[in-house]
C-alpha cells in the first residue's frame, strides 16, 4: 500500500498541525502546622507564614491552625484537616508543650506522628520539654538543667529588658523578629539537647525540643 500525500486543503487543519501540550503548573509544597497553643506559637509561625507565602507562593504555602486543644487530640484534629484538604499536605507539623500531660499522651502523640506517616503526607511530633519558650531562650544560651518552665518567663523577661524591647508576653506578635537574629544559635543548642537525649521519650527528655527540626526545613524560605 502506497501512502498518498495529503491534500493541500488539508494542510491548514488543526488536526494536520503538531501537538502543543500546555506546560503543566507546578504545584507548591503544601505545609500544615497545627499548635496546641493559640496565642504564642500560631504568633511565631505566623510571622514565618506571611514571609513564605509572600516571597514563594509558587514553591511553599503554608498555612498554620491553633487548635487550643491537648496532646492526642491534637494530632488527630492535625489528621482531620490533613484529609479534609484539597491540595494535599505533604508535611503535617504537630506542635506541642509537654506541659503536665501524662507521660503516655506525650509519647504516643510522637508514636501516632510516626506510624500514621506515610509517602504522601509526613507527620512531625514537633514537641518542647516543657514548652517552647525553652526554644526561645536558647538563641541566647544553652539550657540543659531540667528547670520548671515557670522560670522561662523571667528569664526571657530578663533578656528582653536588656535588649530595650520590653517584657515577655505569650501572645507577643513580634517574637520571631527579635529571635531570628539568633536562629543559628538556637538550632546549635537544640541539636546539643538532641545529642544529650538521644535513645529517650520525648516526657523524658528534658530539657529537650524538636522545633528547629521545622525551623530548618523553612529556613531556605525565610530570607527576606
Amino acid at each position: 500500500m502506497t501512502l498518498k500525500p495529503h491534500k493541500k486543503s488539508d494542510l491548514d487543519k488543526n488536526w494536520m498541525k503538531a501537538r502543543r501540550d500546555k506546560p503543566k503548573k507546578i504545584q507548591p509544597e503544601y505545609h500544615l502546622i497545627v499548635t496546641e497553643g493559640t496565642e504564642t506559637e500560631p504568633a511565631y509561625f505566623g510571622a514565618m507564614k506571611d514571609i513564605i507565602n509572600r516571597a514563594y507562593p509558587d514553591r511553599i504555602e503554608l498555612n498554620i491552625h491553633g487548635a487550643g486543644d491537648n496532646t492526642l487530640n491534637l494530632f488527630q484534629k492535625a489528621k482531620q484537616m490533613a484529609a479534609s484538604s484539597a491540595n494535599g499536605y505533604k508535611h503535617v507539623w504537630v506542635v506541642y508543650d509537654t506541659d503536665d500531660f501524662p507521660a503516655d499522651h506525650i509519647n504516643k502523640t510522637a508514636q501516632l506522628c510516626d506510624e500514621e506517616s506515610t509517602e504522601e503526607t509526613v507527620y512531625h511530633a514537633i514537641w518542647s520539654n516543657q514548652c517552647i519558650e525553652l526554644w526561645f531562650l536558647l538563641h541566647f544560651s544553652f539550657m540543659q538543667s531540667d528547670l520548671h518552665r515557670s522560670t522561662y518567663w523571667p528569664k526571657l523577661t530578663e533578656i528582653l529588658n536588656a535588649q530595650g524591647v520590653g517584657e515577655y508576653e505569650k501572645n507577643r506578635a513580634d517574637m520571631y523578629q527579635i529571635l531570628f537574629p539568633y536562629m543559628e544559635a538556637a538550632i546549635a543548642n537544640a541539636e546539643k539537647l538532641d545529642k544529650i537525649n538521644v535513645g529517650k521519650s520525648p516526657s523524658a527528655a528534658a530539657p529537650g525540643t524538636k522545633v528547629h527540626v521545622l525551623v530548618e526545613k523553612l529556613r531556605p524560605y525565610l530570607k527576606e
